[in-house]
């Protein structure tokens, strides 16, 4: 829909100040546009203001009108409307651009943008963003809403913008770009999304709204902390005048004054908080409820005006655009209690006005705006193809009748006045174009235009088929004889125009041009030399044409062969004279003219001359140059006829150079160079060429043949592989050597690999054969790209490419081959320099499966008892052989396994068990069964799951003497599985029960434990232990064992805790280490610390993290770090560095890597050429050095 404007500017109210009681029914908000233009003269742009309403007698609430007025410029007032605002200018294509705006968090805001289409064949393309590349067009949704509407009226495009429900994260820069063609135009404007405003605070105006540093670069910015933070110094008194009230009633040119008056120094910052702050409306003495500021309805509508008064003895107006309305039926007034209705029936465009109504001396104002509903299209046109002279009827049918369309052409309105070929149809809602008799110039896009969408299609007229009956033929008439030609052609309706040597025939008292249906004539009626000639007959419209020649006879005659050059040619080396004399005859004697193509020669000439003579004539060339090769024409014409004679002159001279020579195939230390001939041979046949080389980054050719080649190809050898060279070739004939043609590009030599080894059959089914091969055993510069499978049926000498691209594994399975069918296999391994020699496999393959036995292949370690502990993973993989695919079978002691406990997955090459946590009741012999047809074959894996023992049982002490202990006790219940591999005897004193381990893995059940200090008492305890480890608790004597002797007392001496923490510090460095490239490399270094540190190892000063070309250790302090494989690229600066809470340490050394990649290795790994110089360059001064 078009965009609405104000009417007007007559209503005294001000903006957002009139308020109108709501209607019934919560409904949405519709979308009306209000712009509030400044006064005329000043010639400033327009403000608007968005605001949704989509009902027709739904309310706007003042508050949108009032915070438009307020964001129309920073510090200005409402009282500012009527001032001029700068505005930057519009651009060719943005007759509107958005404006930035703020909005509070959760509301919602509009931005719109106008293009103007009078001078646009279509549609222009808009995009908005935020940011800078951020396309919006994919986040439309709840939150984000993109609208186009177009006014036919006015001719312009309307694009809006919707942000619904702003967040936080929706503030920033935005940027609105339009395309059309080659034309280009866009704007950036800011949002800014606020928080709701809390209730005003109490603060002083005046300390809060000064500078917090003169000078600073945050001067002129407000200093808050004067707000948040407690003051030591004694605070100023409040201030008895209300500067925000002074303010507020103030007009903007006071601002400046009043800040000035009570000390303010920001100015800015007071004016940005003036603009938020929410401005009170005076209470109407008038008006309960006014008007609201604007209304939308659609075309037919009723729009119903309501307002409150305050006294209702008051007497009301109410007025359209300054006119006061009367009671009609179309406006009907209505008075309930204090209210005043004023309903508008039926509305209208023309009721599209400013309203308002007055209440004694007091007026508000409203706006409504009438929306007319888009005509759409309900059927659109069709496309047409059709012939010249035929009937187009384009139809298309819209929403309602009486609407206005636009018919169009390749986006040109279609004339329709009374002259015109075109006609307009209408019929109801049906609209119909029509043409009659369409030419091919009818051909083109055709579309209508309605206010809601529009439709085109294509309209193609072709020309009837052109058939030929009778073509023309060539006559042969004498001099003054009659001339008749005639061809019969359809389309009979179709004119036609002959032409004569390209220029056009015109009917004349001589010449007679006939048309009747499908017959076409022209007769001359006494022939002359001038009718002599191509004659072409075209019919108008169509490209093809009929030809026929026609010859005048008696002509004069040209006498070349009392000539003695042979085929007429005179060869002559340049620089030379040239004097050639032609003898004549023709009676009168003839007009002799000498041609050279188009060009004529004069006898004035002064390099190039003819003369003239009564029996022959001549032509003379002073110094004859490469460009007088050619034929030379000589005319004789004369009221008889004419006779034409032709004689060629060859200027010798050397060739020019050939082209610059292409090299198609490069060998290791070869290449094959292929060139043209030069363009200009000198007109002397090429006796044959030189061939010279050179390396590119010299500028010393060699040359590299001393005899002429006679071909045009030649294969230069010994070069070095992997340098670049150019090539050039000379001409030579029989006057001399050419010119150097232009160097060939530069080329590599790369030789191709050798042929793949060892190729032999690994699998065969009924429709597949897989085969395995070996790499070359020589790989040139160029590398390894891949390999290249093709097999042949026997029988037959057509190899098929078996794999479309190149795999780089040296093992592929060709699939989709017939059964029984015999073939024979080649590989090839590819390079940039080629394919290489192909290895075929010797002997034909038959695709047939082979019944192969089952054989089953257990592992070694399988071989014997498979141990593992209770909660551990156990996945066994069993390989097997067998053909076709072998069923597999488990069993457990006989019975078949549970697939809940135990997980067995089969393929065709092996069958994997696999149990996620193992407990001691998985333990026992597994069966593996595996059968093909009748035949089978089994395996037994003897699984046991092991755990830890219990403790042993009974320890008692047997006996004490002097400071010995004898123990003894008994093997424990339970033995975890697995056999009992020894016992651990621990000991603790009676007074401090802190346990000291006696004996380890002690295998008997009786001991003496001596060496125990006298006086003290003595509990012990004993841990069983198997493969798994010590029992999870230990068996503790009942009683304790008392070490006595009479007269001693033993005294404990005390000791202080060793303090053992340390900051890291590095034992051993780093050393500066050489690797070579392709085999990995250490560096190793020792640290001490207490507690244990974080390694951090760095290159270059970067820490390596998850980087899988490293691998990091550390072992009892010893940190290593592992380069695997590394390449030039890898060496550097590596540091260890080391942090635990005590502080850090980091030591350094450097890494350098010999050897690397050749030339050709870094191109195929994609490296930057400028990279690769300078590798090339450092390596070459690293070898120099060396």
């Amino acid at each position: 829909m078009p965009e609405p404007t104000k009417k007007d500017d007559q209503s005294n109210g001000k903006p957002g100040e009139c308020v109108v009681p709501e209607s019934n029914g919560a409904l949405p908000l519709p979308e009306i546009i209000l712009e509030i233009s400044p006064p005329p003269e000043d010639g400033n742009s327009v403000k608007k203001l968005s605001i949704d309403l989509p009902n027709d007698s739904v309310t706007v609430p003042a508050m949108g009108r009032k915070d438009s007025v307020w964001s129309l410029g920073e510090g200005q007032g409402p009282e500012d409307l009527d001032k001029p605002i700068d505005t930057p200018p519009l651009s060719t294509l943005l007759i509107e651009r958005p404006q930035g705006g703020s909005v509070d968090l959760g509301a919602d805001i509009h931005f719109i943008a106008k293009v103007e289409a009078k001078d646009l064949l279509r549609k222009p393309t808009v995009k908005w963003f935020k940011g800078k590349w951020m396309d919006l067009a994919s986040k439309t949704g709840k939150h984000l809403q993109l609208k186009e509407t177009f006014d036919r009226f006015t001719k312009i495009h309307t694009f809006e913008m919707h942000i619904i429900k702003a967040k936080e994260n929706y503030g920033g820069n935005y940027r609105c770009e339009v395309n059309y063609k080659d034309k280009f135009d866009s704007c950036s404007f800011d949002l800014e999304v606020k928080e709701p405003e809390a209730g005003s605070q109490s603060i002083d105006i005046r300390s809060a709204f000064k500078r917090s540093s003169e000078g600073q670069e945050d001067a002129g910015e407000l200093d808050f902390s004067g707000l948040l933070k407690h003051r030591e110094h004694k605070q100023e008194d409040v201030p008895e005048v209300d500067v925000w009230e002074i303010l507020k009633n103030a007009r903007p040119d006071e601002y400046e004054k009043i800040a000035f008056t009570y000390g303010i120094t920001d100015l800015r910052g007071l004016l940005k908080r003036l603009k938020k702050t929410k401005k009170v409306e005076k209470k109407s003495e008038a008006f309960a409820k006014k008007l609201d500021a604007a209304y939308q309805v659609d075309k037919g509508g009723k729009i119903r005006f309501m307002v409150d008064l305050a006294d209702p003895t008051v007497e009301l107006k109410w007025y359209k655009n300054g006119q006061e309305i009367r009671s009609t039926p179309k406006y009907i007034f209505e008075h309930k209690g204090t209210q005043r209705i004023m309903v508008i029936n039926n509305c209208s465009m023309l009721d599209d006005a400013a309203y308002s109504v007055a209440a004694g001396d007091e007026k508000c104002t409203t706006e409504l705006f009438v929306k007319e509903l888009p005509v759409k299209i309900v059927k659109t046109i069709e496309a047409v193809k059709t012939t010249v002279n035929e009937r187009i009827e384009l139809e298309c049918e819209v929403s309602e009748e009486g609407a206005q369309v636009k018919w169009m052409k390749n986006g040109v309105e279609v004339p329709t006045g009374v002259r015109s070929r075109y006609r307009v149809k209408v019929e109801g809602t049906k609209h119909t174009l029509v043409i009659d008799d369409a030419s091919k110039d009818d051909t083109g896009v055709y579309s209508i235009m309605a206010t809601g969408g529009t439709s085109e299609a294509r309209v193609q007229v072709d020309l009837k088929p052109l058939k030929i009956f009778q073509d023309l033929q060539d006559i042969t008439v004498k001099l003054g004889e009659p001339l008749k030609m005639h061809c019969e052609i359809f389309p009979g309706n179709v004119p036609g125009r002959w032409y004569r040597n390209g220029q056009l025939i015109q009917a004349n008292d001589r010449i007679n041009i006939l048309h009747r249906a499908k017959n076409h004539r022209l007769e001359v009626e006494a022939t002359s030399l001038h009718d002599s000639g191509d004659y072409t007959f075209v019919l108008e419209g169509y490209s093809q044409s009929l030809s026929a020649k026609v010859h005048i006879i008696d002509p004069p005659r040209v006498h070349l062969d009392t000539l003695n050059f042979p085929d007429n040619t005179v060869t002559i080396v340049a620089g030379n004279k040239l004097r050639l004399e032609i003898p004549i005859s023709g009676e009168p004697a003839p007009r002799v003219v000498w041609m050279k193509g188009e060009r004529v020669i004069l006898e004035s000439g002064h390099r190039v001359h003819a003369e003239t003579y009564g029996d022959h004539t001549s032509l003379t060339i002073e110094v004859t140059e490469r460009e007088d090769s050619g034929n030379y024409k000589i005319v004789l014409q004369n009221e008889a006829g004419e006779d034409t004679g032709s004689v060629k002159v060859k200027v010798v001279d050397i060739p020019d150079p050939p082209e610059a020579p292409l090299v198609p195939v490069v060998g290791g230390d070869w290449c094959s160079m292929t060139w043209d001939p030069p363009i200009y041979d000198g007109s002397s046949p090429i006796l044959g060429y030189f061939v010279e080389r050179k390396k590119k980054q010299s500028s010393r050719w060699m040359r590299l043949n001393f005899d002429l080649i006679k071909e045009t190809t030649f294969e230069p050898k010994k070069m070095i592989e992997g340098v670049p060279y150019e090539v050039r070739v000379f001409a030579v004939n029989a006057i001399g050597v050419s010119k150097a043609s232009e160097p060939s590009k530069a080329f590599v030599p790369l030789a191709v690999t050798s042929e793949p080894t060892l190729l032999v059959v690994d699998d065969v089914t009924d429709d597949t054969v897989t085969m395995k091969w070996r790499p070359p055993d020589t790989i040139g510069a160029a590398g390894l790209d891949g390999y290249l499978v093709e097999y042949c049926v026997e029988g037959t000498d057509e190899w098929i490419p078996a794999n479309k691209g190149l795999t780089e594994k040296t093992k592929y399975t060709i699939t989709g081959l017939p059964t029984n069918v015999k073939i024979l296999v080649r590989v090839k391994a590819v390079n940039a320099a080629g394919c290489s020699t192909p290895r075929t496999i010797q002997h034909s393959i038959l695709v047939k499966e082979v019944i192969e036995p089952p054989k089953i292949r257990i592992p070694r370690h399988l071989k014997q008892t498979y141990t593992r502990r209770v909660g551990e993973a156990v996945n066994l993989v069993v390989p097997f052989l067998g053909k076709p695919r072998p069923k597999v079978s488990w069993l457990k002691e006989g019975q078949p396994i549970d697939p809940t406990h135990v997980s067995i997955r089969n393929t065709e090459c092996d069958s994997i068990i696999f149990i996620r946590k193992a407990e001691r009741s998985h333990s026992g012999k597994y069966e593996l069964t595996v059968q093909v047809e009748n035949h089978t074959d089994t395996a037994i894996l003897d699984i046991q799951i092991v755990d830890l023992p219990g403790p042993p049982q009974a320890v008692t002490i047997e006996e004490v003497w002097g400071e010995n202990v004898a123990l003894d006790w008994s093997p424990p219940k339970d033995i975890g599985n697995s056999p009992i591999s020894g016992y651990t005897i621990q000991k603790a004193d009676k007074k401090t029960m802190e346990w000291y381990t006696c004996v380890e893995h002690y295998h008997r059940t009786c001991i003496t434990i001596s060496d125990l200090v006298i006086g003290n008492e003595y509990f012990f305890r004993i841990y069983a232990e198997n493969m798994c480890g010590l029992s999870e608790s230990a068996t503790q004597t009942k009683d304790c064992a008392l070490i006595v002797k009479e007269g001693l007392q033993l005294r404990t001496p005390e000791y202080i805790d060793h303090d053992f923490k340390e900051p890291p510090r590095f034992t051993q460095p780093l050393i500066n280490t050489f690797a070579v490239a392709g085999y990995n490399a250490t560096l190793n270094c020792s640290v001490r610390a207490n507690p244990r540190p974080k390694v951090i190892w760095m290159k270059n000063k970067i820490a390596i993290i998850d980087d899988p070309r490293y691998r990091m250790f550390s072992n009892q302090g010893v940190c290593t770090l592992e380069v695997r494989k590394p390449n030039p690229y890898d060496g550097g600066l590596y540091a260890c560095k080391a942090v635990n809470d005590l502080g850090e340490d980091q030591v350094e050394c450097r890494l350098e890597v010999k050897g690397g990649f050749t030339f050709m290795e870094l191109m195929q790994r994609g490296v930057p050429l400028h990279l690769i110089d300078k590798y090339m360059n450092e390596a070459k001064a690293a070898e120099q050095e060396k």
